[in-house]
């Protein structure tokens, strides 16, 4: 058993789902077959209470050192092993953990137009008839009180957002030539470069992978009676499956989430008035961002001329992904 070499540490809805399957398939760098394990969120069990769904998926955490060593057995000799867990890079004690445990980590993060991101978040827990509210500002202005009552971190649609300082605090623990930095829309828009230089900085042979597969791309459903009565439904039905063991709960309302993503359309573009109305959640770490990194990222204070539903529609027969889950072989 062994520990990873490198880690895809954040951020959620930039990218990560898709990155962990095209890497996977490089054949000197071997993936966890559990897409986000989660192992170093916690020192111990993950919580038992949260927002609605969080019960269930803190039962998918590998938490116990050797459940998660045993995730990298089938690695093949001589590959890196890899796992990608976004939450990593925002939570300031999984940063220390990692230090910890494994000082000389590759660190891989992917930053996102945070108003992006934040956006698409929403939507994936609306999508799922998690979310209650519906519209995304008025969910972000709930995020202290979400906060307060223990929802766990991909309810935080604004802090997941705030690199300037998760990195900042990320290379007080780590040297930066062990983190590599890059833009999401660059992995979108130009995905062979992108895997280029992430193989490169991995050391292992580039050219070999040169696209990203369409992964847990977000669904929009329309805000209607029936969205209502299912997502009603369905939150009533994790809230009582907490009390049940393993994945009962979620069998149980998978069938209520599929109905509310069927033929639901892609991720539809913010408003200029949502987007003006988010932007100032964001507007100082930007600047921090630019401090910490030397790089600009003024771009994302701006009006965008796209919006939403980038990667287009979700492939059919595609869901919602669930990423503490063993992927398929």
């Amino acid at each position: 058993m062994g520990l990873p070499d490198f880690l895809v540490c954040g951020a959620p809805k930039a990218g990560t789902t898709a990155l962990h399957a095209a890497l996977a398939l490089h054949p000197s760098l071997y993936m966890s077959p559990v897409k986000e394990p989660k192992f170093f969120l916690t020192d111990g069990p993950p919580p038992t209470r949260g927002g609605p769904g969080d019960v269930q998926t803190y039962r998918e955490h590998v938490w116990r050192r050797p459940d998660y060593e045993a995730l990298f057995d089938d690695a093949p000799p001589g590959a890196l092993r890899g796992e990608s867990t976004p939450f990593y890079l925002y939570d300031r004690q999984s940063q220390q953990r990692i230090r910890a445990l494994i000082p000389e980590a590759r660190l891989i993060t992917i930053l996102r137009d945070p108003v992006e991101r934040a956006h698409s978040n929403w939507t994936h827990l609306w999508s799922a008839g998690l979310e209650p509210i519906s519209d995304v500002v008025r969910a972000c202005a709930q995020e202290e009180r979400r906060i307060e009552d223990g929802w766990a971190a991909f309810w935080h649609y604004v802090g997941l957002g705030r690199y300037g300082e998760q990195l900042q605090h990320l290379f007080t623990l780590f040297p930066r030539e062990q983190v590599l930095v890059f833009r999401y829309r660059d992995l979108l828009e130009r995905p062979a470069d992108a895997l280029d230089r992430i193989c490169s900085f991995l050391g292992v042979e580039t050219g070999v992978i040169d696209e990203l597969p369409k992964e847990n791309v977000t669904a929009h459903p329309d805000h209607t009676t029936r969205h209502r009565i299912l997502s009603r439904t369905l939150r009533a039905g994790v809230t009582a499956g907490a009390l049940l063991p393993g994945n009962l709960a979620t069998r149980a309302t998978a069938p209520l989430e599929r109905a509310l993503q069927e033929n639901a359309r892609p991720r539809r573009p913010l408003t200029w008035e949502q987007r003006a109305a988010l932007i100032p959640h964001f507007a100082s770490d930007v600047r921090l961002l630019e401090e910490v990194t030397g790089e600009p990222f003024g771009d994302w204070l701006e009006p965008r001329p796209s919006s939403g539903g980038m990667v287009g529609a979700r492939p059919a027969g595609q869901r919602q992904a669930r990423n503490g889950r063993r992927r398929p072989a």
